[in-house]
């Protein structure tokens, strides 16, 4: 293959892998979502440059092969001959769906030995992986009954081969598992509550969760399994006992915009209608409709060991530095983004369809009196870092009521499932820095006096597009959130409007009633 068709072929894989991990001997080299990409070609060669917080290399590209979902490259480092392999693969579990089968079905026999262990006297039944895509049950999760006499707990399990965000959503999968047995069983036993059976090592978040699920609904147990040993262990779940979250500065924005003064003329005289977003105090981000498609950042001269302004430009985890070579290009980037990007774009077009929730972000942003009038429109913060143990996350928006009580909106511009959990996250972590006082600390909401009412938690989704199972997940919710399940128009690009609402008091609560044995 020529420099120019490895180059294209590159392109043209990577432009809809943004969330690919790249494997180099056999070990995770990079995580696109989290790292940077540019595509070259010097002295007639096809060079990759990929690089991250973490790491930084060049390779030349020889040869390229797409299998499926996995591009594999032939690649030279720098100073060496022989070449190696590079994959890039779009699917971040990796197995073969044989070896899937294989390690879920061993599972399932270490995980009934162990309960048969921990739960003596009780009877351990209907054990499953099938998928059930009407109850939204996937092979990922084995799901099945403890029983003694008229008393049962559902029972759900993952190993320790699946993803990690696998594993982070075993929590909405338990919950829509104990309501399904619930019905399936109420005219035979009562089925008491859930327990939950994770890897070791990877408790953190679904700990978090679960302190926050409502405590007389069912009994919540959480164990940690360590399949090498067949041990299995029960986890304390306490609110805030194992939550470690970290809150970031809010930004100063003035200094910011008049250090990079001259970027933003420069990119407005081509793209007016450009959103320029604070980044932090040495990088901004320029976006169109919540599509980023280029930063100016403080960058470093390796050559000369100087600091100066630099632009890079590119669309997800691809990335060049504009100077006058590519310039044409960015030009190019910006009059189609212009031309596609708007309400009456055409929907079936890569640009259009990217980034939708930064696009909604800012919609609501501009507008947060249209989904809720007790909502003041000169108190949000959008893209709120707040780290965990478990996570990096970022708060969609935070707001504040007309009597100054935290508002938390978690927004989803597609269907899903782990809407309401990934919400109560970001809820947990804004009362923990709440409880603190930690919002006045780092600069956010200035000259207010918080209220010290827990946050209000809304959740919102394209009415078509609130999956069918979040009224089962909001049931289990603790009643100290207080949350409201906003459906917008679906034709929210062009305005907002909230077509339903619905509140706890809106749900039916009788299987929310846990009774002792």
């Amino acid at each position: 293959m020529t420099p120019d068709s490895l180059r294209q072929k590159l392109s043209d894989f990577l432009a809809g892998a943004h969330a690919a991990i790249v494997v180099e001997d056999g070990a995770v080299a990079f995580d696109l979502a989290e790292s940077k990409y540019s595509i070259s070609g010097e002295h007639n060669k096809c060079l990759l440059h990929l690089w991250s917080s973490e790491r930084n290399v060049v390779r030349r590209v020889l040869d390229a092969e797409v299998k499926g979902t996995t591009l594999r490259l032939q690649v030279q480092r720098m100073g060496q001959n022989r070449p190696t392999k590079l994959d890039f693969y779009r699917d971040r579990d990796r197995r073969s769906p044989a070896a899937r089968q294989t390690a879920r079905v061993a599972y399932a026999a270490r995980a009934k030995r162990a309960l048969d262990r921990h739960f003596p006297g009780w009877a351990v039944n209907h054990f499953t992986t099938n998928m059930d895509l009407h109850r939204s049950f996937g092979p990922a999760y084995l799901r099945g009954l403890l029983q003694m006499g008229q008393r049962a707990l559902a029972v759900v399990g993952v190993n320790a081969q699946e993803t990690q965000s696998t594993i982070d959503g075993a929590l909405t999968c338990g919950l829509l598992w104990l309501d399904a047995c619930r019905h399936a069983q109420h005219d035979r036993r009562l089925v008491e509550g859930l327990v939950m059976i994770l890897p070791k090592g990877t408790l953190a978040l679904t700990q978090q969760r679960m302190a926050h699920l409502h405590a007389t609904a069912a009994k919540w147990q959480l164990y940690e399994f360590d399949e090498l040993d067949d041990a299995m262990s029960q986890a304390e779940i306490a609110e805030s006992g194992n939550l470690a979250t970290r809150l970031v500065h809010a930004i100063d924005e003035t200094p910011a915009r008049d250090r990079f003064a001259d970027s933003i003329a420069r990119i407005r005289r081509i793209l007016p209608q450009s959103e320029v977003v604070v980044l932090s105090p040495a990088m901004i981000s320029f976006r169109l409709r919540g599509l980023e498609f280029a930063q100016a950042r403080i960058g470093h001269n390796p050559r000369n060991f100087q600091s100066g302004q630099e632009i890079a430009f590119g669309l997800g985890a691809e990335e060049r530095v504009l100077d006058e070579w590519n310039e044409s290009q960015f030009v190019d980037l910006l009059h189609l983004a212009a031309a596609i990007r708007h309400k009456d774009g055409p929907k079936a077009h890569r640009l259009w369809r990217m980034c939708p929730e930064r696009w909604l972000e800012l919609v609501v942003f501009g507008n947060v009196e249209a989904l809720d009038g007790r909502l003041r429109t000169e108190c949000v913060y959008s893209q709120v870092p707040a780290f965990s143990a478990a996570d990096r996350a970022m708060i969609d928006v935070l707001a504040l009521t007309r009597e100054n009580r935290l508002a938390v909106v978690e927004l989803k511009a597609d269907e899903d499932i782990h809407l309401p959990l990934q919400g109560v996250d970001y809820w947990s972590r804004v009362a923990w820095h709440q409880d603190r006082g930690e919002f006045r600390k780092f600069g956010y909401f200035p000259g207010d006096e918080l209220s010290a009412l827990k946050p209000l938690l809304l959740l919102i989704a394209p009415a078509l597009h609130v999956h069918p199972a979040t009224d089962t997940i909001l049931r289990y919710l603790s009643p100290v959130i207080e949350w409201e399940l906003l459906g917008i128009d679906e034709r929210w690009r062009d305005r907002m409007r909230v077509v339903f609402r619905k509140r706890p008091s809106d749900l039916r609560t009788s299987v929310a009633v846990r009774q002792s044995a």
